[in-house]
């Protein structure tokens, strides 16, 4: 059985989002509004965060840049200005210290040099402190099919298990060069497998003959989710990655780094019970806006 609980939430939220430029010019992707299922308009960082406490996180990482770190304080930390708050509806008024609640159980990183995800990911390091943790995406929100949240389920299977686990999507060709993906042999048929393999951006030759999981369709594959419940090995194999200079398309990658903690400690693959939406492109986050509430 894992050595401890998960507590603590990892969100890196330091790319300059250019897929959404020239928005981004002035405004963070993971603050992009987004109306979630309680009718109220929010920052997709929020939606992010409220899902992580849900599921029983006590603490919760924002990795971002240093010049970025003030406007995440200032939204989940600083009280609304007085013009403001005298404009504020009582529910709103209330609804702003629900924020600042949230703010409480929030710490901001940095990540002083944009190196990539896996870069983002090791800033990390000395905040989570040598305890297992929950990696959430920045611009991704989650939307579950069960009663229980897409992150709750993942911490369940990491609390039934020995090993790191990751959430696992179903996707066809040709999305799966866009993504990592993973194969392996089931332990419970469809829903949770121990993975042989975590591979970065497939082409779709590789995918067909070295990816295909028993009882798939033809050309479908399972693809990463964007929820990882990891063990600190992963800043093992991320910090020799940075020292040696090791990249992967000219940036310091997470996904090589997770096969490789496959190896050493063994991985469960976890098929989501839900839907992760990508906000942090055009129209999947116009999807999104039709499709998350």
């Amino acid at each position: 059985m894992p050595n401890s609980k998960i507590t603590k939430a990892v969100i890196p939220a330091a790319g300059f989002g250019t897929r959404l430029y020239p928005a981004t010019k002035v405004v963070k992707k993971e603050l992009f509004p987004i109306m979630d299922r309680d009718g109220k308009v929010k920052p997709v960082i929020q939606v992010i965060v409220e899902e992580a406490i849900a599921a029983g996180i006590e603490e919760v990482g924002i990795v971002t840049q240093p010049e970025d770190t003030g406007v995440f304080r200032d939204f989940f930390q600083k009280p609304p200005s007085k013009e403001l708050y005298q404009k504020l509806s009582p529910q709103n008024r209330e609804y702003s210290e629900y924020v600042q609640e949230l703010g409480g159980k929030i710490t901001v990183l940095t990540q002083s040099e944009q190196e990539g995800y896996g870069h983002a990911v090791f800033c990390a390091k000395e905040w989570v402190d040598g305890q297992p943790f929950l990696l959430m995406l920045g611009d991704h929100v989650y939307s579950s099919n069960t009663e229980k949240s897409c992150a709750r389920q993942i911490l369940d299977v990491y609390e039934q298990s020995d090993c790191s686990v990751i959430g696992l999507d179903t996707m066809s060709v040709p999305t799966i060069q866009k993504a990592g993906c993973i194969t392996g042999t089931w332990r419970e048929f469809k829903s949770v497998l121990e993975v042989t393999q975590v591979y970065e951006k497939p082409t779709i030759e590789y995918a067909r003959q070295n990816l295909r999981v028993e009882g798939m369709e033809e050309d479908e594959f399972l693809c990463i989710f964007g929820l990882y419940a990891l063990t600190p090995k992963i800043f093992e194999f991320l910090e020799e990655h940075i020292n040696n200079n090791f990249r992967e398309r000219g940036e310091f990658q997470l996904t090589s780094c997770l096969d490789r903690v496959r190896v050493a400690e063994g991985m469960t693959g976890y098929v989501v019970k839900g839907k992760s939406f990508d906000t942090g492109m055009p129209n999947a986050y116009r999807q999104t806006m039709i499709d998350f509430f």
